[in-house]
């Protein structure tokens, strides 16, 4: 049975490119109302436009950088004062830089980590107080396949979505019982400007076919119209089966296979 959004209001990060704004249209398309987060002005409002025109839904814009030091606290903060109250958060925002360690600079580390990790889990908390006070919410966070292992010369971004997974997986479990849920979606390489932004627009060799946002997106929103959605869920059978094929495959062949894979890009 599919999941009722009509007249729900979901708040999207990273809402501005991408999986951001596939997450937009499949929800506007089911009659959810939308408040977009990200940092360009212009790509934002026109994915607003676009998406307002084409499902006659309500959509605000909300321009902010999430990697900032109680941005969380900041955007609550400014739904309040509309007297907006989230039904559906997606957690898409995140980054990913590649790189030896020893060579990335500190401040975007801790953006990174920030963004990646803290803003994400504080958004999760300032959101679900209202979600179980209705008895009715849902809390997507992308995570990645990345999650899955370490990653050499991607060791922060891999360890923030393990944590992601970690943590919503957890949450998931906290929430049996009620009519609100969590979800990890885990995307392997993925046609968005990922690879543009964390090295010089290529993927690295060996993650197969990229997949659309499309395909991507309608795996999370399928596995939300079960009647008991699961805590989370990969994109794709290949990624699945490359992601649980970790599980059997001794650590040190795995973590020197993924540097074979990746250090070319460093």
């Amino acid at each position: 049975m599919a999941r009722d959004y009509s007249g729900k209001t979901a708040l999207i990060t990273g809402a501005s490119s991408g999986l951001g704004v596939e997450f937009a249209n499949q929800l506007a398309a089911r009659g959810a109302n939308l408040v977009l987060v990200a940092r360009r002005k212009n790509r934002l409002q026109a994915v607003a436009d676009a998406v307002k025109l084409e499902y006659k839904v309500d959509v605000q814009v909300v321009v902010a950088d999430l990697s900032e030091v109680s941005a969380a606290d900041k955007l609550f903060k400014s739904l309040a004062r509309k007297k907006l109250s989230v039904d559906v958060l997606v957690n898409n925002a995140g980054f990913g830089t590649f790189g030896k360690f020893e060579n990335e600079p500190i401040e975007k580390i801790s953006e990174e980590l920030r963004l990646n990790i803290s803003t994400l889990v504080e958004l999760s908390r300032l959101a679900l107080p209202s979600m179980l006070k209705k008895n009715d919410g849902v809390i997507i966070n992308v995570a990645s396949t990345a999650a899955y292992q370490p990653i050499p010369y991607m060791s922060v971004y891999a360890a923030t979505k393990s944590f992601v997974l970690s943590f919503t997986e957890a949450l998931w479990g906290e929430l049996i019982g009620t009519n609100v849920t969590a979800i990890a979606l885990s995307p392997g390489g993925t046609k968005t400007e990922f690879f543009e932004v964390a090295s010089n627009g290529k993927a690295p060799d060996g993650l197969g076919k990229l997949q659309t946002v499309e395909e991507v997106i309608t795996v999370a929103m399928n596995a939300l119209d079960k009647k008991t959605a699961p805590p989370s869920v990969i994109s794709g059978a290949s990624n699945a089966a490359l992601a649980f094929s970790g599980r059997f495959i001794p650590r040190q062949l795995l973590i020197k296979v993924a540097r074979k894979m990746f250090e070319s890009r460093s």
